[in-house]
């Protein structure tokens, strides 16, 4: 751990680009919960929340082809805090949100919302090199990594106790002012010459985005290794997003806390954060970094997912389901993790 501190402490741009990814990260996981309590609370259908995680990981599966592509032409640091300032007052507009008539209102500003999300973390991490000093690089990646682990587990905690104490509007309002503050953080960061605008800025980019997914896959297909990691990673990703759709029913009407099923959201969310962050760092110290390691990690994963789910599956109290989820992200945060890792490793730049 001592390479993060050292990392924050003499790197003041790059500190400012993490603190943005923090606190953006901690309003998410209010926002979350907010909403499947308002959800909860004027429709009462489990089906009704699942639309909810399907406006939150649809837009990202979308536009994350585009987004790369907007990342590269146009200035990153400008992209970052015009995305934040966009989510900021698009969940503020979800104070709307207050009968059941206008429900889809928040379908639609949530996926709004994660349509700039989605364009916000390639323009944050193509912005790395920028910053960060290439010796430092994985350090940074890691420390990223790591970050978006402990949000989880730390913003699902405060987010089931902020909106079962103080209200949804409230944690609504509280997730604006997290993006306000984030964008004041990028704000912070001087412009960098090999940070902003790229190639071509601003011209043809849907065509020219377009042809640069066609080409990717191409590439790709000719690469069957890497092709099998990038399914991997998107294999493993549907899995846990169908996982994370069943968790809100589970808490909600199986295992509710005191009778408020919030506060079970909230540690359940918090137990996946647990697992994804220190999932990696234990595998790590354990195996090593070597190819195989690295595989092997990947390996463990998915046994350690399947464990997991199962346990979910035959759960008797929510301890129990607290410990199946635990094991779940354990899973979840090798497969992740150690998959990236290695394409990094394999895709030239």
């Amino acid at each position: 751990m001592n390479s993060y501190v050292a990392l924050l402490q003499r790197n003041p741009n790059f500190r400012n680009l993490w603190l943005a990814r923090v606190v953006s990260n901690l309003g998410d996981w209010f926002n979350l919960l907010a909403s499947a309590t308002l959800i909860a609370s004027l429709t009462g259908a489990g089906t009704a929340i699942s639309f909810l995680f399907l406006a939150r990981f649809l837009p990202l599966f979308l536009m994350s082809p585009f987004a790369g592509v907007l990342a590269d032409r146009f200035d990153r640091r400008k992209l970052m805090i015009a995305t934040d300032l966009l989510r900021a007052v698009t969940v503020l507009s979800f104070l709307f949100v207050d009968r059941p008539e206008r429900i889809w209102l928040l379908y639609v500003l949530t996926a709004l919302q994660f349509v700039f999300s989605a364009v916000f973390t390639p323009a944050q991490q193509a912005y790395l090199p920028a910053v960060v000093d290439k010796e430092d690089l994985v350090t940074a990646n890691a420390l990223d990594s790591l970050t978006w682990s402990t949000m989880l587990a730390i913003g699902a905690l405060l987010g089931g106790l902020a909106t079962a104490f103080l209200g949804v509007q409230t944690a609504f309002i509280l997730d604006a002012l997290t993006f306000v503050v984030a964008a004041w953080f990028v704000a912070r960061v001087p412009v960098a010459s090999h940070g902003g605008a790229q190639r071509g800025a601003g011209k043809s980019t849907v065509r020219d985005g377009l042809l640069e997914i066609v080409e990717g896959m191409r590439y790709l297909w000719g690469q069957p290794v890497l092709l099998i990691f990038a399914l991997v990673k998107a294999g493993g990703s549907l899995v846990w997003g169908g996982i994370n759709v069943l968790e809100i029913p589970l808490a909600e009407q199986a295992f509710p806390l005191n009778g408020n099923g919030t506060l079970s959201l909230g540690l359940i969310y918090a137990a996946v954060g647990i697992g994804t962050g220190f999932g990696p760092i234990i595998a790590r110290a354990w195996l090593g970094d070597s190819y195989g390691s690295l595989l092997k990690a990947i390996t463990i994963g998915f046994v350690a997912m399947t464990i997991g789910i199962f346990g979910l599956a035959v759960a008797p109290a929510l301890g129990w389901v607290l410990a199946a989820t635990t094991v779940r992200g354990i899973g979840t945060g090798l497969i992740w993790v150690f998959s990236a890792v290695l394409l990094q490793i394999l895709i030239p730049n």
